[in-house]
């Protein structure tokens, strides 16, 4: 039996949305990476995490199809998962690299970098009702961040996203490499309010590095 942790991560304040996550807390027990896809293809979140090594912080992040150097939901999420079992990380190593991570509250914050963003385009829409008048997925191939401002000057964003990879993911709750790269397009701290509930919150540095946090809520397996 693998112990496997089931989270939802970008929660909205009220606990609700969240995108769900699986955690691998022993990543030794499934040491290839074959049959590593295969779990998280049979489970079906938009992505599964291993933590290979617990004192390094060294994570392995698969989606149901595909393995990734970076992703916000998995890391905010494995974080908050080693704070509330008493062992609070400073740094994640997924293989893009080094990622800071810190706590505010009930947010966990994870700092990465643009470039660490797999291929996928955001396109700008004219309100956010457009956004949410989309088909799930809409037409077109590769992965798609559909937003449009709901507040600009507060820096408040309507977004959505769909991955079109044929995997089975239509629709990602929540996002936190697309947030990223938004943020760094738009050269400003985002307020997301993406899926059907959840929040993604951003912040940019002077050096490039881009803060991309949430809130965390446990699932039953």
């Amino acid at each position: 039996m693998i112990d496997i942790d089931v989270l939802r991560v970008f929660c909205g304040p009220d606990g609700a949305g969240g995108n769900a996550l699986a955690v691998v807390r022993d990543g030794a027990a499934i040491p290839g990476r074959a049959e590593r896809a295969a779990l998280a293809a049979e489970l079906g979140f938009s992505e599964t995490v291993f933590l290979d090594d617990a004192a390094r912080g060294t994570v392995d992040i698969h989606t149901p199809s595909v393995r990734l150097p970076f992703a916000g939901h998995p890391l905010v999420g494995l974080a908050w998962l080693l704070r509330s079992l008493g062992r609070p990380p400073r740094i994640l190593r997924p293989p893009a690299g080094e990622v800071e991570v810190r706590f505010e509250g009930d947010v966990a914050w994870v700092r990465g970098r643009a470039e660490w963003v797999t291929a996928r385009r955001t396109e700008r829409y004219a309100s956010a009702a457009e956004v949410d008048a989309l088909p799930a997925p809409p037409p077109g191939e590769g992965w798609l961040y559909a937003w449009a401002w709901q507040d600009e000057p507060a820096g408040v964003v309507r977004a959505r996203a769909f991955p079109r990879r044929g995997d089975g993911v239509v629709e990602d709750e929540a996002t936190g490499a697309a947030a990223l790269l938004l943020t760094h397009e738009r050269g400003r701290a985002l307020d997301v309010r993406q899926g059907v509930g959840s929040q993604i919150l951003t912040r940019t540095y002077p050096d490039g590095t881009i803060e991309v946090g949430g809130r965390v809520r446990r699932d039953a397996p």
